[in-house]
């Protein structure tokens, strides 16, 4: 979810900023495991702020093929030789009509498991694409040339670039954590997961964590409002950095139960990197996040409770049932639809508007992506024309797989004709 850009709550909070650094482990979640490995199609298998570090090659060193150089692919269509529009310009991004033979690996997605996230965001289209999804909705059983045809008929794809016109920019990733809880506190279950207090509005910013803990007239504002309690702080704090998770807890009646926390809001407080915290204490490793932090904490306690405050953001959250269709798809994200695993991605809405299909190439430790997304969600770290995070999907394989995330990336918008 998202923090602070959009009016409407994003699955990737304000963490998307740091998604691509974290990864995590719990125990079952096999399910999950298949639908993401099927999705990804990778040969192997991080809402949300720190800075993104230099990519060699970001200005077009070799990574990818040279903007404008054509990547030809098998096709019998005669259909990509028509006169190019123009140049369209958004606030922070400028995009530069091409050929669809630009597009690498444009003729090898499956694009029928990107179908299921543009009837998602036929949930809820902007003006520009809902004439679009009544084709869109008739073509989910048709065959990805068909859909292939489809689309080179009426979309035409633009590269995407800065203002200044740079075209290379940053991959990351995010996933939505999957944690044991307990709905009362003992038993080693003393962490809180808070719904908004009812003066949140009232007040901005609403209290930092540090007066959360220890100010009368904060705590009394929270009491009655814990959702669930986590074990472990860092815990707790991975899920403010992802912006939702999933909890799995025993009830007082013994049934045991899944449920979403999602985003509901923040106190307003800046964001500060707790990873950079460690650092100025002259912590060295800080990776795998979290086991390096959990580390730490296990030979610091004495200190949790200051690394904790070092970020005086705090998020809020609400209780999301699961039904056995949800548990296929992640949270919602800014757009108001519900992200695909491997198909959504969080991008600056002023570079292109929500529900919008983007194809993306990337390549790097993660391994290489080209395939069709959609601009679904948002982040307060996701900022500049080519930036995006990639929802890698939920559970511990999906938090791995987002660890690794951080590299070179290239996006085309595909715009109605």
């Amino acid at each position: 979810m998202n923090t602070s850009i959009s009016s409407a709550p994003s699955a990737s909070s304000n963490n998307k900023d740091m998604a691509h650094l974290y990864k995590w482990h719990t125990d079952n979640w096999k399910r999950s495991a298949a639908i993401i490995a099927s999705m990804l199609c990778l040969a192997s298998c991080a809402v949300r702020q720190q800075p993104l570090p230099t990519i060699p090659g970001a200005t077009g060193s070799g990574t990818f093929p040279a903007p404008g150089v054509s990547q030809p692919f098998p096709t019998s269509r005669g259909d990509d030789n028509g006169s190019l529009p123009g140049i369209i310009t958004q606030a922070k991004s400028r995009w530069v009509p091409v050929r669809w033979a630009e597009l690498p690996g444009f003729e090898d997605d499956a694009l029928f498991e990107a179908w299921n996230a543009w009837l998602k965001s036929c949930e809820r289209p902007g003006p520009k694409f809902a004439p679009l999804c009544s084709d869109a909705r008739r073509l989910s059983i048709a065959s990805s040339a068909e859909q292939r045809a489809w689309m080179v008929a009426r979309l035409q794809p633009y590269r995407v670039e800065s203002l200044q016109g740079v075209a290379d920019g940053v991959l990351t990733s995010y996933f939505e954590p999957l944690l044991k809880a307990s709905r009362q506190p003992g038993n080693g279950y003393e962490h809180p997961l808070y719904k908004a207090p009812a003066s949140l509005g009232q007040r901005k910013p609403w209290y930092t964590r540090q007066e959360m803990d220890t100010l009368p007239e904060a705590q009394a504002a929270l009491k009655g409002r814990e959702i669930a309690y986590l074990a472990d702080p860092i815990d707790a704090l991975l899920l403010h950095i992802q912006g939702s998770g999933r909890l799995s807890m025993t009830e007082a009646n013994g049934a045991q139960r899944t449920f979403r926390v999602a985003f509901a809001g923040t106190n307003d407080q800046p964001y500060r990197s707790v990873n950079q915290w460690l650092l100025a204490q002259g912590v060295t490793k800080i990776n795998p996040w979290p086991d390096a932090t959990k580390a730490w904490a296990a030979q610091n306690p004495q200190r949790v409770q200051q690394l904790l405050w070092s970020n005086p953001r705090y998020v809020f959250f609400k209780e999301e049932p699961l039904s056995d269709m949800d548990a296929a798809f992640g949270p919602k994200g800014a757009q108001g639809v519900t992200l695909t695993p491997g198909r959504s991605i969080a991008v600056d809405p002023g570079s292109m508007p929500y529900g919008t299909p983007v194809w993306l190439a990337t390549r790097g430790p993660a391994g290489s992506l080209q395939r069709l997304v959609f601009a679904q969600d948002t982040g307060s770290a996701i900022v500049g024309a080519v930036r995006a995070d990639y929802f890698a999907g939920t559970g511990p394989e999906a938090g791995e797989f987002a660890a690794k995330v951080n590299q070179p990336l290239r996006l085309w918008v595909l715009w109605p004709k």
